[in-house]
């Protein structure tokens, strides 16, 4: 791939989205008020966290919540997961006024309250499961459906080509591939060769779908390494974009042979607290605080001298108190 080119608009089925740089689902961080904050940084593309099917068809309030668009969302996806067919289509009832632009399926989730049910990377167990759920939503709805899958449930059990296969077979108008089988978790290393292989097998195959990478992307120079090692048509952050939103914008610089800037610690300060002022308008004073606390401590992570902040942010309850923990690195 031409360095030039590295930086580009991707489709997904009819949808145009005008960058390849993605922020992945993740359960518990990328609600509204984070999604906001990377998309100002420059993320072209947000999942919500991923949303139980099932719940969704008994219209649970918690679940529809999840749903919601970001005001400075332009385009996203929601993320469903589920075990079987059996109420995807009541799912779907309630998911079609968010109008999303695309619908995505959760094969990738290693977690075991998740994959105990059958849902998650669970799904790779069974392929014409997915092939079922992709046809029933492209039946049912006009919105491009991507799925999310991993490597295979297993190293003795590796099968993401045949799995890729059966979600194209459905109708699947995207792929990503997290690159670990769901037994790694997250470790040690995600096998990126594996993202070739995915790559090459749709293209070989005439599938004029976009493949996205996913796994062990923490800074901008490696956006660049996978998309020039693999071929993939975009990257997806995930625990790479977690304290650091701004690896978005810099990303998009080093892809386009810009300088990156230097995220100063003022910078991080600034970050936090834009971030907790979104959370206070979403959930209010003390339930913000509570859920910042976790955010706090991965803007910080790395920087020095910082150990006693976060001990004064861990009993942080109100706004004031988030100020008074920071003041010590930056004038505020």
């Amino acid at each position: 791939m031409n360095e030039q080119q590295l930086f580009h608009p991707v489709h997904i089925g009819n949808v145009k989205i005008e960058g390849n740089l993605f922020l992945a689902p993740l359960a518990g961080y990328t609600d509204i008020p984070f999604r906001t904050l990377c998309i100002e940084e420059g993320a072209n593309f947000t999942f919500t966290e991923m949303v139980s099917a099932e719940g969704l068809s008994r219209e649970g309030e918690k679940t529809l919540e999840l749903m919601h668009r970001a005001p400075n969302e332009k385009q996203y996806a929601i993320q469903l997961f589920m075990s079987n067919t059996d109420s995807l289509k009541q799912a779907l009832e309630q998911l079609m006024p968010f109008k999303p632009e695309v619908i995505d399926i959760n094969c990738g989730c290693p977690v075991p309250k998740v994959t105990k049910t059958g849902a998650g990377s669970a799904m790779m167990k069974t392929p014409s499961l997915i092939t079922e759920v992709v046809r029933t939503i492209t039946d049912e709805v006009d919105i491009p459906v991507s799925v999310k899958f991993r490597t295979g449930w297993d190293a003795q059990s590796e099968n993401f080509l045949a799995f890729a296969q059966a979600a194209l077979d459905g109708g699947a108008s995207a792929l990503t591939l997290h690159a670990r089988t769901r037994s790694q978790g997250y470790a040690p290393f995600a096998d990126w060769t594996k993202l070739t292989e995915l790559k090459h097998y749709c293209t070989s195959h005439a599938y004029q779908v976009p493949v996205f990478g996913s796994g062990d992307l923490f800074a901008a120079e490696d956006a660049k390494r996978m998309l020039l090692q693999t071929g993939v048509d975009g990257v997806m952050f995930a625990r790479g974009a977690i304290g650091n939103p701004f690896i978005f914008s810099q990303a998009k610089a080093h892809l386009e042979g810009r300088p990156m800037k230097e995220i100063t610690k003022a910078m991080r300060v600034q970050a936090i607290l834009r971030h907790l002022d979104i959370m206070i308008e979403t959930y209010g004073e003390k339930t913000a605080c509570t859920l910042m606390r976790k955010h706090t401590c991965s803007y910080l992570k790395g920087v020095p001298n910082t150990s006693t902040v976060k001990q004064a942010v861990v009993q942080a309850v109100k706004r004031e108190h988030y100020t008074e923990a920071l003041s010590p690195l930056v004038d505020l």
